[in-house]
């Protein structure tokens, strides 16, 4: 009996998966951090050939304490507000040097990465106006719904209900949170863009699956991943996963893609699990009573009911 046990911890490789690692191990992540599982896939599928240019957040704090590195591909640390404006340079940069024959005309790509705060707040002009002059840039945003290196602050992104530092509920406001998420990649999409896409790193294979599309267009692309934060959430860290998958299929963070202007759904589950499912175990919404989570469930079942629309997938099983 003890030996099948055993048999059944040994865990199969994934066909076709990389095995190569562009962030080391050893960094300073919090233990069960998905947003450094997701940075670990995003550089998978885009390989060695790469250059990124990272905003302050997390990945930036726990993986580089001077004079170290955890990068194995060439990685510019830059402010909050400009990481989408520092890729764009790179990659006119490039170009240039590749039209004067200095440099070899081959394959490299330009990828910008931020957090929400460095994306849908700080970084937000900078990344408008990367999307709407056109680089070959992939900006990826790792979202984890706060200020987590500062302290789990607010965001643009945080989700109505969850409570924070800087929206802490009580009895002014028993939500936390007042302001719905925005809708990064709906405002991706928005700028004409060939590519954006929602992703989330419980469904790996679904998420290099897009960066490789993304990789493969001609122009910028967008990919908002939902990164989930035991520290910041309040959960175990072995829950980092399960509620990656409960985001989902709740419909609280579908996932979808906008190819050339045409919308489409990834995953729909045959009927949406509760949202009191997903709130369930994390602290940061403990504080919720039953009236704002049904006034929550009908707000995530209308927009849900939106996006099957849009995306034509009415009569989808």
């Amino acid at each position: 009996m003890a030996e099948e046990a055993d048999k059944k911890k040994v865990l199969k490789p994934l066909k076709n998966f990389p095995t190569e690692e562009y962030l080391n191990s050893g960094h300073r992540a919090c233990q069960g951090c998905a947003e450094v599982l997701a940075v670990r896939h995003v550089l998978k599928a885009i390989g060695p050939d790469m250059v990124l240019a990272m905003a302050t957040g997390c990945m930036e704090i726990i993986s580089s304490p001077y004079p170290l590195t955890s990068w194995n591909v060439p990685w510019i640390h830059v402010a909050f507000e400009n990481a989408a404006a520092v890729a764009s340079g790179v990659e006119s940069g490039l170009k240039a040097l590749r039209r004067k024959g200095r440099i070899p005309d081959r394959d490299l790509t330009v990828v910008a990465m931020g957090g929400d705060g460095g994306t849908s707040d700080i970084g937000f002009q900078a990344l408008s106006g990367m999307m709407e002059r056109g680089h070959k840039v992939i900006y990826v945003c790792v979202d984890n719904e706060a200020y987590m290196n500062t302290g789990v602050q607010r965001s643009s992104s945080t989700p109505f209900g969850a409570t924070t530092t800087t929206s802490p509920a009580g009895k002014v406001t028993p939500s936390g949170q007042t302001t719905w998420k925005k809708d990064m990649t709906a405002i991706a999409a928005a700028h004409g863009i060939p590519y954006a896409a929602t992703a989330c790193p419980t469904f790996y294979t679904d998420l290099i699956k897009k960066i490789q599309k993304a990789k493969a267009v001609n122009g910028p692309s967008y990919i908002h991943v939902l990164s989930v934060c035991p520290t910041g959430w309040r959960i175990p860290p072995e829950k980092a996963i399960e509620y990656g998958k409960l985001a989902v299929d709740s419909g609280i963070f579908p996932l979808y893609e906008v190819e050339a202007g045409q919308w489409k759904l990834n995953r729909k589950p045959k009927q949406l699990m509760p949202v009191a499912e997903y709130f369930k175990g994390q602290g940061r919404y403990r504080h919720l009573e039953e009236k704002l989570t049904t006034y929550i469930q009908g707000r995530i079942t209308e927009r849900w009911e939106q996006l099957v629309q849009r995306c034509g997938a009415d009569g989808d099983k």
